[in-house]
């Protein structure tokens, strides 16, 4: 009697685990609990501001981060910044209720590999993290034309000197004109012709639609918007 072989064991895949970083804790409780309905799926660590999630990432980092935009101690961006500086197999998800211009894209340019908004279907965030956690990107469907429309305009303008840049930073930070010549030591009428050389190489008209185009092309952090 010919015995038959055992069937080979196949070993499950191991879930795709997830931090998630946001400091409203309902949003969160949501969050988590939509997305371990599936099983292909499990939420490691929460976090209520920046500074525990990246403590707890660097404990055990997940497979993709789900980070808030705005939160205390570290914003999303300069977090997005310092995961892929130290983990970069890290995928980052930005999940934000903004969908301004200057966020979109400055999440982009830190790095993030997808951006949803929290208006999303609760099926579009399942997506986008299978997606990430498989080397893919998502871009919210609401928010795409504003990326590809401020990555065409990016392309567009003219390099500012360091000296300009100097002074759109004291611009973001809300100065007037004489207090960011005191910040510099220059002339209030050198910081005007500075900042007639920025808004021309940005091609814009306004102090804060500078700062806009500033944050949107990553000449700006959200740092620099701090007074």
């Amino acid at each position: 009697m010919v015995q038959a072989e055992p069937s080979p064991r196949v070993s499950a895949k191991p879930p795709i685990t997830v931090l998630l970083a946001d400091d409203h804790a309902v949003v969160r409780k949501g969050t988590r609990e939509f997305l371990e309905e599936d099983p292909a799926i499990h939420v490691i660590a929460e976090a209520g501001d920046g500074a525990e999630a990246w403590q707890l990432l660097t404990q055990r980092p997940p497979d993709v981060a789900v980070l808030d935009v705005r939160m205390p101690q570290i914003n999303g961006i300069d977090l997005t910044k310092r995961i892929k500086a130290s983990y970069p197999q890290v995928r980052v998800l930005i999940l934000t209720a903004y969908d301004d211009d200057p966020y979109i894209l400055a999440a982009l340019r830190a790095g993030a590999d997808g951006f949803l908004l929290k208006t999303a279907p609760s099926s579009d965030l399942l997506r986008g993290v299978k997606d990430l956690a498989a080397g893919k990107s998502f871009i919210d469907a609401e928010v795409a034309p504003k990326v590809i429309a401020g990555l065409t305009k990016a392309s567009q303008i003219e390099a500012l000197s360091e000296r300009e840049l100097d002074v759109l930073r004291g611009v973001a930070k809300g100065r007037t004109n004489r207090e960011i010549a005191q910040v510099l030591s220059i002339s209030d009428r050198t910081v005007q012709g500075h900042l007639a050389n920025i808004f021309g190489k940005l091609k814009v008209t306004s102090r804060t639609e500078a700062v806009t185009v500033g944050l949107q092309n990553g000449l700006l952090t959200l740092n620099d918007t701090q007074p």
